[in-house]
């Protein structure tokens, strides 16, 4: 699915008025029917809706809404807010059309003495600005959004919150926003939704098609996606009834150190329930017995040292190659990991400790393999590429590394975000706060690296590896909770996630 920018969507509106056509304010009674029918199937209709209208196009989407919940034998009251010199043409419109019903109570807001007095049970409907919010709000409307905000009630918000741009990072000390509990969003999601510093105004945001034109919707041009599952069902590789191990590729993993084996055992595992061939991990002699109990499916390569990685295995036989879960940041593990650096040609992912010696060495990365695979968490990330003021100002840093470095980074998170050599980003749409647990890292790389030696393209692995890992933690989070969700349930849950891929 594209994300696209405050003014793509103004001129996808555009087109697809022209060319559908449609008249816009019937395309705005579409987009208010959509509203109504999610509010019909989720909220307690016993609730009295009270609706805050600007003066704009998004005003006039609540004001429609207004009436068809009406329609639907709702109580509802609409307040007006009069911040503009004028209203827009449809929102004239609608506004005409609830005036001469008269059992909906309209009220025009010209200042704060006739302001909304919210009781606890209603349910307000932000209308008041929308996404084409290009400066900071002041005066009534400032006063009202905070009113709201300290009332306590549930708020849905129409399309993006109130106060939110959807393409810059706001002024959290001093911008006023709505916080909303639902954002109900036309098309396509905002890239603000996708921030964490945005959470507590978007809440939770579904997106609501209009059927706005599939011409400029194939058309458009845009640097930033959200995965779904079509697209990821359309990644999975069938297996032919014929094959054998040496098909499904063999994966080298370097991980572990003293008192850090636990990384490796999780990452050997994860990287076998993602359907490798065969997995050798490589190891001091100190892991051995643990890790020919646990993960009895996987080979052992053996270190010259007891404790931690300080010499390569010869690396031929490999068809992919993960480093770092537990490795450890010793001189002499950092020498193999140069080494390693510069002569492998096979694909790499890199995590944890592989990264933590990456950004004490940052010349290295001129010499990464091309379209290595970097999994850092939010601080590896600061530690390789520098600090950035907020998500928006990362974002770039994050695209721009991927250009420069001609590397595949996987910015972990909330919706995860995958920057690409081309500069193409695109944000995953599984995963849950229960994930956010250790050796939950240690698993991604595990599978990332089995879909690489698997012959997926590294844009493949990481694409399909983020999706399958955060949908084994949506899978034991609906039977189970996210509380209770540790690494290893990831890892049981992979059976599942891939009939689940399959049966979409």
């Amino acid at each position: 699915m594209k994300i696209l920018s405050s003014t793509q969507i103004r001129e996808a509106d555009r087109f697809t008025i022209e060319n559908e056509p449609i008249a816009s304010i019937d395309l705005m009674e579409r987009a208010a029917s959509k509203i109504s029918e999610w509010i019909y199937k989720h909220a307690n209709m016993q609730n009295n809706f009270v609706v805050l209208a600007g003066t704009g196009n998004n005003g006039g989407d609540g004001l429609a809404l207004a009436r068809m919940l009406h329609e639907q034998g709702n109580q509802v009251l609409v307040y007006m807010v009069r911040f503009g010199e004028s209203l827009s043409e449809d929102c004239r419109t609608n506004y005409e059309r609830l005036k001469n019903i008269s059992e909906v109570q309209l009220y025009d807001v010209y200042d704060e003495s006739q302001f909304p007095f919210f009781r606890e049970g209603d349910i307000v409907i932000d209308a008041l600005l929308g996404s084409g919010l290009n400066k900071p709000i002041k005066g009534m409307l400032k006063s009202l959004i905070e009113n709201l905000n300290d009332s306590g009630v549930i708020t849905i918000a129409i399309d993006t919150p109130s106060g939110l741009y959807s393409d810059a990072p706001i002024d959290l000390e001093k911008d006023v926003v709505v916080k909303a509990d639902y954002t109900l969003t036309f098309q396509f999601p905002k890239l603000a939704f996708l921030f964490p510093e945005n959470d507590s105004f978007v809440g939770r945001w579904e997106v609501l098609s209009i059927g706005l034109h599939p011409q400029y919707i194939y058309e458009v041009r845009t640097p930033y996606n959200y995965t779904t599952s079509s697209i990821i069902k359309k990644r999975v590789k069938n297996r032919s009834k014929f094959s054998h191990k040496g098909n499904y590729g063999h994966a080298l993993l370097i991980a572990g150190s003293e008192g850090k084996f636990g990384a490796a055992i999780l990452a050997a595992q994860a990287c076998l329930r993602s359907g490798v061939g065969l997995l050798s991990v490589h190891v001091s002699r100190r892991a051995e017995t643990i890790l020919q109990t646990v993960v009895p499916e996987a080979m052992l390569s053996f270190d010259c040292s007891e404790s931690y990685f300080s010499s390569l295995p010869k690396l031929d036989a490999y068809n992919a190659i993960g480093v770092g879960p537990g490795l450890g940041t010793q001189k002499e593990t950092e020498q193999a990991l140069k080494l390693l650096i510069q002569e492998t040609k096979t694909p790499l992912v890199l995590d944890a400790d592989a990264l933590n010696i990456l950004s004490e060495n940052k010349t290295w990365l001129a010499f990464l393999p091309s379209e290595t695979i970097l999994t850092p968490h939010l601080k590896e990330f600061e530690r390789l590429f520098g600090k950035t003021a907020n998500s928006f100002e990362r974002l770039e840093k994050q695209r721009e590394m991927s250009q420069r470095y001609n590397i595949i980074i996987v910015l972990k998170g909330a919706y995860t975000c995958i920057s690409f050599p081309n500069g193409q980003c695109l944000f995953n749409s599984t995963g849950n706060p229960g994930m956010a647990t250790g050796g939950s890292g240690d698993v991604l790389t595990g599978i990332i690296l089995g879909l690489l030696a698997q012959h997926y393209t590294p844009k493949e692995a990481a694409t399909l590896g983020v999706y399958l890992h955060g949908l084994a933690g949506d899978l034991y989070a609906e039977s189970e909770s996210m509380e209770s969700l540790i690494a290893s349930d990831i890892i049981s849950n992979l059976g599942k996630v891939f009939q689940r891929i399959r049966n979409y």
